[in-house]
């Protein structure tokens, strides 16, 4: 046997501990340095954004009736914010999202528990689910203003109206799509319905239902500013109502400013608690 063979016939030699270690939080570091990275050329996109726009409202490049520019929007939010006028319209907001986020979640999953529970209630519902996902969910509001009266229950109604079948169709699919193959192991060793539920569907399906609360923070969102289009006397989509009625285009723009930091701010918090619930699963 050559040298050559003898070297390709040889067992690599075993990691140590410590150098199990010394990869692992080079590995980390990495993916420290990539994470700052990212966030810097998201940073320097949105300044480069927010320059390039009031340099064009300034030089008249566009409409500033229409588009305004920067200093005139945060401008608008900090004299709205000294008056204290902007933290009644934030506040009611932000309640009406929060509550509409939290019950469409719950609702959703309940439903799209029943659904898998009971695969004649499934066969039932399936059309139906599927027409009102696809009605335009503000042709409803009206109906819902008529029902739960002008305030904040028909905004809420409204929103859940949206978030919570987005919720069960997504998280029933990731029931149904769970590998037989495990199901089928339970069964074998006499497991019910309610033990294939817990000990396979649940499990399985856990990350599709915290990503879902991803997707319910933009829907929850949508279903609020829909509402206070229609109905609302106070809150940030009634700011942009009366923005609009007013030809005050810099009230609009900087309440969709708020709003935007807002939803990304409860976008954030959602993706830390996935991050702790998923680590310590």
């Amino acid at each position: 046997m050559s040298a050559v063979d003898g070297r390709i016939g040889a067992r690599a030699p075993a990691l140590s501990e410590d150098g199990i270690q010394a990869l692992h939080a080079a590995h980390l570091k990495r993916q420290k340095r990539q994470r700052l990275q990212v966030f810097s050329v998201q940073i320097a996109i949105l300044l480069l954004f927010f320059a390039l726009w009031e340099l064009a409202g300034r030089l008249k490049w566009i409409d500033v009736l229409l588009f305004s520019y920067p200093s005139k929007v945060f401008a608008q939010i900090g004299k709205d914010a000294a008056s204290g006028e902007l933290w009644g319209h934030l506040g009611i907001t932000v309640g009406e999202t929060v509550v509409g986020f939290v019950l469409g979640t719950l609702l959703g999953t309940l439903i799209a528990v029943l659904i898998w529970w009971s695969p004649f209630l499934s066969k039932v519902l399936d059309p139906y689910m599927v027409v009102f996902n696809s009605m335009p969910k503000v042709a409803l509001g009206p109906i819902f203003i008529v029902m739960f009266g002008a305030g904040f229950l028909s905004i809420t109604v409204t929103t859940l109206s949206i978030t919570v079948i987005v919720t069960t169709l997504v998280v029933y699919n990731s029931f149904c799509e769970v590998d037989a193959n495990l199901i089928k192991v339970v069964r074998v060793f006499g497991g019910t319905r309610t033990q294939v539920f817990q000990k396979v569907i649940l499990p399985a399906s856990f990350p599709t239902i915290i990503s879902t609360l991803k997707v319910n923070v933009g829907m929850a969102w949508v279903g609020v500013i829909v509402g206070e289009f229609l109905v609302a006397k106070m809150g940030l989509g009634y700011l942009i109502i009366y923005g609009f009625q007013v030809f005050n285009f810099t009230l609009v723009l900087s309440s969709l400013v708020i709003i935007a930091v807002v939803a990304t701010g409860m976008y954030q918090l959602v993706v830390y608690v996935e991050r702790k619930l998923l680590t310590h699963r």
